[in-house]
């Protein structure tokens, strides 16, 4: 392998990470993304829309935009949309697929790796607000500590909402959460905890697949 090889090698690896996310300029946050479904089985290709937040069913992906932007006429051309994709099986359980940007000028860069679907994102449209970006300021350094700090450094203090150790080094007994092994009786879940309410049912569905030809049905539907 020839040394400029290795050279250009490393470089793609190092700007791959770069392309994670939207650079940083002025955009058009917009209401609608549309994207661009294949069936591999029968290599139809359907066009369907989605309203950011409203969760779209095509074939057995259930796929949520929570942002989709675009850029003003003076910025240099990039449509994005944040995606979160799920597969949804049989027994209606859930595999998240995907989390991530798609973009419409690179469709193949953040791909959904699946058998039968392939979903990728064309245009986002609606939006007419500018998003002005702030432009970059360089961090400054935190100014240096004055000399009698830094000679006389402060005790330690507990942090907000824990009890000082008591005689002996002792302390409150640990949180334990309801369930576990001596925790106490009646004791219910901190907030965060609480059970998830069931997904809500996909807006809008399209399956694109013949069944004929041996193709995926709505799990909903089974044994209608």
């Amino acid at each position: 392998m020839s040394l400029s090889f290795r050279i250009t090698g490393f470089a793609l690896a190092a700007a791959l990470p770069l392309l994670a996310a939207p650079a940083l300029a002025d955009k058009i946050k917009n209401p609608t993304a549309v994207f661009s479904g294949l069936d591999k089985i029968t290599g139809r290709i359907i066009s369907f829309e989605a309203a950011v937040d409203e969760t779209v069913q095509f074939g057995s992906l259930q796929l949520t935009a929570r942002v989709c932007y675009s850029r003003p006429e003076y910025e240099n051309p990039q449509t994005t949309s944040f995606v979160e994709v799920d597969e949804v099986g049989f027994d209606n359980s859930y595999k998240r697929l995907f989390t991530g940007w798609m973009f419409a000028s690179s469709p193949g860069l953040n791909a959904i790796e699946h058998p039968v679907y392939d979903i990728w994102l064309s245009e986002c449209k609606g939006g007419k607000d500018i998003i002005k970006t702030p432009p970059e300021v360089e961090d400054e350094p935190p100014p240096p500590a004055p000399a009698d700090l830094r000679r006389n450094p402060r005790p330690a203090q507990p942090l907000p909402g824990t009890r000082p150790p008591g005689p002996g080094g002792a302390t409150s007994p640990p949180l334990r959460l309801p369930g576990a092994p001596g925790a106490p009786p009646g004791a219910v879940l901190p907030p965060g905890n609480v059970a998830q309410p069931p997904r809500p049912a996909p807006q809008q569905r399209f399956f694109p697949t013949n069944p004929g030809m041996g193709g995926m049905r709505d799990p909903a539907s089974q044994g209608r």
